[in-house]
């Protein structure tokens, strides 16, 4: 079996985190940043704990990283640590949702998208992160990583330690209840509808 470069990378990296160097933890941070910003906000939005949940996933993977057995990337790896992050706030959270902050969309608006257009599809992102807050953790997370994130069903089932057939039923749950939210929300459901919707 060819083992990939990438692969040996992320034993060294991880290696040398273990022993102890600065600079190699420093690295670590560096390469994984964007995407674990990434993960949560796409499950969460942009909220004023996102530093703190940033904070909380690094810490997490510097304390876990002896349990990384390299039978998955490091980047999936540090996914699930950030996903399971998410997953708890959001079931900390619990039934109070805070309000939206979308200052950081372009991951979910494209910067294609000009003046009025731009607004009503913030507008839209806004509802979409409303509807999501209404659904249970475990729904919301599947729909986000798979709708928002584009994953296929069996990554997100294993980010979020679920079967195949969980995930896709939790799906087919979140799908249900965006469809009942964009009945009543002729924007939410326009933006659904074209482009810019999830898929």
């Amino acid at each position: 079996m060819a083992v990939s470069a990438a692969y040996i990378d992320d034993v060294v990296l991880v290696d040398r985190v273990l022993g102890g160097e600065q600079a190699a933890a420093r690295d670590l941070f560096r390469r994984h940043r964007a995407r674990v910003h990434a993960s949560l906000f796409r499950v969460l939005g942009s909220n004023r704990d996102m530093d703190d949940l940033m904070q909380e996933a690094f810490l997490q993977v510097f304390q876990s990283l002896r349990a990384w057995r390299a039978e998955a990337s490091l980047a999936t790896w540090i996914d699930r640590i950030a996903v399971r992050v998410a997953f708890r706030w959001l079931r900390k959270r619990g039934a109070t949702p805070p309000a939206l902050e979308l200052h950081d969309d372009d991951a979910i608006v494209p910067l294609s998208h000009g003046g009025a257009r731009r607004q009503l599809a913030r507008d839209a992102v806004r509802r979409l992160y409303g509807a999501l807050d209404r659904m249970s953790p475990a729904a919301r997370v599947a729909f986000a990583l798979y709708e928002i994130d584009g994953r296929p069903v069996a990554e997100v089932a294993e980010l979020t330690g679920a079967t195949v057939t969980a995930t896709k039923v939790r799906l087919w749950r979140a799908r249900r209840q965006l469809d009942a939210a964009a009945a009543e929300d002729p924007v939410l459901r326009e933006w659904l509808d074209g482009a810019g919707g999830a898929r």
